[in-house]
């Protein structure tokens, strides 16, 4: 366990290991909580949101695995993070949000200060969810915006809605990672995807992974990433139908085009900073 951490997975928490959680939490001993899959009654989680509202050194929190189970509890959520400044990364992935269940929690995921990493992976989220997380891109820096955005699984987001949020990811001044696998985009969502990728000036992960892909969508990344300059670091393909010829060719334009910046970087001399490189590739078991 990480220093400054509580980490604990699908068991079922009793009142006194809920009070040991809150406690920590409003002592600011915590930066790391993580109670994914866990069971606990209404009254505890409306106790633990209560204590993340009152943290000041929480950076993570990760309720993952269908901890945040009903409206009721979006809404204690909701509450904790409106009071809430420190939180910089939020997992809920796996939680039946539902399109109202992000309603609800809008107004404190779009003016959270510190808030650059959200997983809504599997959240069961439709249009009205992608107009909102529309919302928390910003075309500019004038504020604050994702880095990490995951949508993993969500099978209800229709074509206008991925639409919506290419524009978005193509004029967004922040977004850095953005994972969309197991979603039944296919090849016509992935050539506007493609459009965004070289329209903007930070995306460096794409995870298309199990997106109902063909060698027709892989073609056009090929030749976006051989013609046009991109950001673009990882583009996850695995999980469709694309060859791995293709697949290949594409990972290794990306590889030459990482090298060829680093020794831009080197060749400007110590002032210029090379570009920051994804900490991480996601894959297909995030949660």
């Amino acid at each position: 366990m990480l220093p400054g951490s509580i980490q604990i997975t699908g068991e079922a928490l009793s009142c006194a290991e809920v009070k040991d959680i809150c406690d920590s939490l409003k002592e600011n001993s915590v930066r790391l909580l993580s109670v994914r899959g866990c069971q606990l009654s209404d009254r505890d989680f409306g106790r633990v949101c209560r204590g993340v509202a009152e943290s000041h050194s929480l950076a993570q929190l990760n309720l993952n695995l269908g901890v945040v189970s009903t409206i009721g509890r979006t809404k204690h959520l909701a509450d904790a993070l409106k009071a809430n400044r420190s939180i910089q990364t939020l997992f809920l992935h796996g939680s039946p949000l539902l399109d109202a269940g992000l309603v609800t929690l809008n107004g404190a995921l779009s003016t959270h200060p510190s808030l650059v990493s959200l997983d809504l992976g599997d959240c069961m989220l439709g249009d009205e969810a992608i107009r909102i997380i529309c919302g928390m891109l910003p075309p500019d820096g004038a504020k604050s915006g994702l880095k990490e955005l995951t949508l993993s699984a969500n099978p209800a987001i229709s074509s206008q809605g991925w639409a919506r949020l290419a524009v978005a990811v193509a004029h967004s001044s922040q977004l850095r990672v953005l994972n969309l696998d197991y979603n039944p985009l296919g090849d016509h969502i992935a050539g506007m995807l493609a459009v965004s990728v070289a329209s903007s000036r930070t995306l460096e992960v794409l995870d298309l992974e199990g997106t109902g892909l063909t060698n027709q969508s892989a073609q056009i990344f090929l030749d976006m990433v051989e013609n046009y300059p991109t950001s673009l670091r990882a583009l996850v393909l695995a999980e469709n139908d694309i060859s791995p010829e293709l697949q290949q060719q594409i990972s290794d334009l990306l590889s030459e085009g990482e090298e060829e910046e680093e020794k831009d970087g080197e060749a400007r001399g110590s002032s210029v900073t090379p570009r920051e490189k994804p900490s991480w590739v996601p894959h297909s078991s995030k949660g």
